[in-house]
C-alpha cells in the first residue's frame, strides 16, 4: 500500500483526481496500466487479465468556470453483458446522496430495437417500482437523478430526454437554451420545461447518421456548462457523451464499459477509471471504449487506481453515513495530521508548502461557506491569541462584493470539503488577481479550488456521504492546528518544546474523541427532551462560540429545529427577549479563563425559564450536574477543548434528527456540492 505523499496510487477520496500517469505508478502498477490501453482504445481481454484490487467510493468533481452554475445530478451509463436495469438503478441508489428529486433510466430493447425511456419525479425505489412492473430485456442503457433547475418536479421534466433518434441525459446548465428555441423553431416539439431537451432536440436536428459530426455541431452551439450521455437508436450498443466542466468518469471492466458523473457508481465492478477531458467525445461499446478530441484525433485516456477498501463506501451496519462518520473521526483526525508530525513538529515539506508562506504574510484571510467557515473562526481564534498575526473570516459568498483589501503581503487560506464550492472558488480567484497569496484547506485532490491554488493541505477525511459534513469539519480543524503550532515556531512565539507539547495535545485528540464516542449514549439521552422544540439557541464565549455556531448548523440542517448561537455576552443585548419558560438552552463551557462569566450566562437564561443542557469540560464541572443536565467532555488543554466538543454537538444533532424520524443522511432542500451562486 502506497502513502498519500506524492503522486502514487491513490487510496483516499482526495486523491481521485490526482490525474496521475504511467510514468509515476509503481513500477507493479506500470505494468498494469500499459496493458490496458493503447492507442485510445482499451483492450478488453487485457483488461480481464490487469491485476484490478479493492473497490472505492470517491466523489469526483472537476472544474467549475467562472460565473457559470450547475447542479450536481446523478448520470450513469452501461453496455456489457449484464442486465443493464439492475446495473443503473443500483448505481443510481449509490448516487442518492448527492440530493435529486427525480429519476430515470433509458435502456436499448433487445427484441425491438427501440430506446425505451422510463422515469418518474419521487425516489429511485418509485422509479425501481415501474422498471420492475415491466419487462426490460436489455444490456445497454442510460440513467440520471435530477435536481430541479428547469422546470418545476414532475415527470416530464425527469431525465432522459427523447427527441427522434436521439435520448439523453443532461448535468449542467444550458444559458442559451431560450435563444436555441428561438433560433431552431424547437417549441412545438418540446415536451418538457427543462433546458436539457433542447439539447436533445439540437442533437436530434444536426443527426444525419454520423454521431460524432452532430455532437460536434451541437456542443458548438451550446453555452454553459455540460455532461451529456447520449444514446442514438439506429447505433446498438453504443453510449456517446462529451462535457464542459460538468464530471464524467469512465471505465472498461469485465463486465463491460461504464461511465458516470460519480466514481461512485462504478465501484462495485472496477478500480480503474480515468477522466473524461473536456470537449473530447467519449464512445463505449460492450468490450473497448474509444476517447477522441473535436479534430477526430484518438486520445490515450489517463487511468487512475484507486486502492480503497469497499467498505469505506458503506454504511458498516450504521442506520446512516452521518453516524458511521462521525464514528470515523478518531481515524480520520489521525490519517491527517500523522505524515505532517516529524520528530514531533508539524512539518509540511510533503504538501510543497514553504515556510516562507507563513512567514512572509502581514496577514491572514480565511474564505469559506457553512461549515468550512465555522472551521476557519477556530482557526482564527487560534492564531489571534497564540501567534498574535491579524486573520479574518470571510463569507465567500460576500467576499468579493465587500471590497475586501487584499494585497500581495495576505495569505488567503480557501476552506472546502469538496473542493469545488462555487462561492470559494470565485473569492480565491480574486484574491489571486489582487497578488494574494493563496493555500486550500480541500479534502477531493484535483478539484477546482486545488487547482486554483497556490499550495494546497489535503485532509484525509475519506468520503464523506451525509450532506451534513462532521468528519470534513475536524479535519480541517487538524489541519489549522498544525498551522498554528507552524506558525508560532516559525515566528518565534513558541520554542521547539512548546511546539511540541503542542503537537503532543493535538495527537492526543482521537483518543479523547474515542472517550466522547464511547459515551454517545448520555447525549442520546439528553436529545430526546429537544425533540419537541421549535427553537433552540446555544450561547458560549471565545473558542465555544465559534464551535457552538457549528453546533447550531448541525442541528438546522438535519432536525429542522430552529437553532441560533449567541456569543454569551450579547445576551442583553436583544437575544434574550427571546428566553421563556421551557426554551432549550445548549450551553458550552470548556475555557477556564471564561468560566465564571459563562456560568453567569446561563444562570441569567435559567432564572427565566429556560431548560439547560450543558457540555462542560470534566475539570470545570464541579457539582454543576445537580443543577444542569451535564454532558461531561474529557480534558484536554483548553484550546483543543473544540475537537471533543465537536464531536458531541454532532452528535446530539444526528440523535434529534434520527429520532424524529428525518433521514438524517439528505436534509430537505439540501446537497452535498453548492455549485450555484
Amino acid at each position: 500500500m502506497h502513502r498519500l505523499t506524492r503522486k502514487r496510487v491513490i487510496e483516499n477520496s482526495a486523491d481521485a483526481l490526482s490525474y496521475l500517469p504511467v510514468r509515476d505508478m509503481p513500477a507493479n502498477m506500470q505494468v498494469t496500466a500499459k496493458q490496458i490501453r493503447y492507442n485510445g482504445t482499451i483492450n478488453m481481454k487485457k483488461m480481464r487479465n490487469a491485476s484490478i484490487s479493492v473497490m472505492l467510493n470517491i466523489t469526483v468533481k472537476n472544474e467549475i468556470k467562472k460565473k457559470r452554475k450547475f447542479n450536481m445530478c446523478g448520470i450513469i451509463g452501461y453496455t456489457g453483458s449484464e442486465n443493464v436495469k439492475d446495473v443503473l438503478l443500483d448505481a443510481l441508489e449509490l448516487l442518492e446522496y448527492r440530493g435529486y428529486d427525480s429519476a430515470g433510466i433509458a435502456v436499448e430493447d433487445e427484441v425491438s430495437h427501440e430506446t425505451n425511456v422510463y422515469k418518474c419525479a419521487g425516489r429511485v425505489s418509485d422509479l425501481r417500482a415501474i422498471c420492475e412492473s415491466k419487462k426490460i430485456l436489455s444490456t445497454c442503457g442510460i440513467g440520471h437523478t435530477r435536481w430541479a433547475t428547469h422546470g418545476g418536479v414532475n415527470d416530464q421534466n425527469a431525465h432522459p430526454h427523447q427527441q427522434g433518434k436521439v435520448t439523453l441525459v443532461h448535468n449542467g446548465i444550458i444559458e442559451n437554451y431560450r435563444e436555441l428555441i428561438a433560433d431552431y423553431d424547437l417549441q412545438e416539439i418540446l415536451h418538457s420545461e427543462t433546458d436539457s431537451e433542447v439539447a436533445a432536440a439540437l442533437l436530434n436536428h444536426y443527426y444525419k447518421g454520423n454521431p460524432k459530426e452532430a455532437i460536434k455541431k451541437t456542443v458548438s452551439k451550446l453555452k454553459g456548462t455540460f455532461a451529456l450521455v447520449i444514446l442514438f437508436e439506429d447505433q446498438p450498443d453504443v453510449i456517446y457523451s462529451i462535457r464542459n466542466v460538468s464530471p464524467i468518469v469512465a471505465t472498461i471492466c469485465k463486465e463491460g464499459a461504464m461511465l458516470a458523473s460519480d466514481l461512485t457508481a462504478l465501484c462495485r465492478f472496477t478500480n480503474e477509471y480515468f477522466v473524461v477531458p473536456e470537449y473530447h467525445i467519449l464512445e463505449l461499446h460492450k468490450d473497448h471504449v474509444v476517447l477522441t478530441d473535436l479534430n477526430d484525433q484518438v486520445v490515450e485516456p489517463e487511468f487512475l487506481s484507486v486502492d480503497w477498501e469497499l467498505n469505506s463506501a458503506g454504511k458498516n451496519g450504521y442506520p446512516f453515513y452521518m453516524e458511521k462518520e462521525i464514528m470515523e473521526q478518531p481515524e480520520a483526525i489521525k490519517n491527517t495530521i500523522k505524515d505532517r508530525i516529524v520528530n514531533g513538529l508539524p512539518d509540511f515539506t510533503a504538501d510543497g508548502v514553504p515556510d516562507s508562506l507563513f512567514t512572509n504574510c502581514d496577514r491572514i484571510c480565511v474564505v469559506a461557506c457553512g461549515t468550512a467557515m465555522h472551521a476557519g473562526l477556530v482557526a482564527q481564534a487560534l492564531v489571534k491569541s497564540i501567534v498574535h498575526v491579524q486573520m479574518d473570516v470571510e463569507l465567500a459568498s460576500e467576499f468579493m462584493y465587500s471590497d475586501p483589501v487584499i494585497d500581495e503581503k495576505t495569505l488567503v487560506i480557501a476552506v472546502s470539503q469538496s473542493g469545488e464550492t462555487i462561492d470559494t472558488l470565485e473569492a480565491l480567484k480574486y484574491a489571486k488577481r489582487q497578488g494574494a497569496k493563496c493555500l486550500s484547506v480541500i479534502n477531493v485532490k484535483g478539484s477546482s479550488i486545488a487547482r486554483e491554488s497556490d499550495y494546497v493541505l489535503y485532509t484525509s477525511a475519506g468520503p464523506e456521504i451525509a450532506v451534513a459534513s462532521t468528519k470534513a469539519y475536524t479535519t480541517q480543524l487538524s489541519v489549522f492546528y498544525l498551522v498554528v503550532a507552524k506558525m508560532a515556531l516559525l515566528r518565534g512565539v513558541y520554542t521547539e518544546e512548546q511546539t511540541r507539547n503542542f503537537i503532543a495535545e493535538l495527537e492526543r485528540v482521537p483518543e479523547v474523541m474515542k472517550k466522547v464516542l464511547d459515551e454517545r449514549r448520555d447525549i442520546h439521552v439528553i436529545a430526546k427532551r429537544i425533540l419537541e422544540a421549535k427553537d433552540l439557541f446555544m450561547i458560549g464565549r471565545g473558542l465555544d462560540y465559534s464551535i457552538l455556531l457549528e453546533g447550531s448548523l448541525k442541528l438546522k440542517e438535519v432536525s429542522y429545529i430552529h437553532s441560533e448561537a449567541y456569543a454569551s455576552g450579547e445576551l442583553k443585548h436583544g437575544p434574550i427577549a427571546l428566553i421563556t419558560t421551557n426554551t432549550p438552552v445548549v450551553a458550552t463551557v470548556t475555557q477556564e479563563k471564561l468560566m465564571s462569566k459563562e456560568l453567569s450566562n446561563i444562570k441569567e437564561v435559567k432564572s427565566r425559564g429556560a431548560d439547560i443542557v450543558l457540555f462542560i469540560k470534566e475539570a470545570l464541572s464541579g457539582d454543576l450536574d445537580t443543577e444542569y443536565q451535564v454532558i461531561k467532555l474529557p480534558n484536554m488543554q483548553d484550546e483543543f477543548m473544540v475537537l471533543p466538543a465537536s464531536v458531541a454537538l454532532q452528535l446530539l444533532a444526528y440523535y434529534v434528527s434520527s429520532d424524529k424520524g428525518f433521514d438524517v443522511d439528505k436534509p430537505r432542500n439540501l446537497a452535498k456540492v453548492v455549485t450555484v451562486e
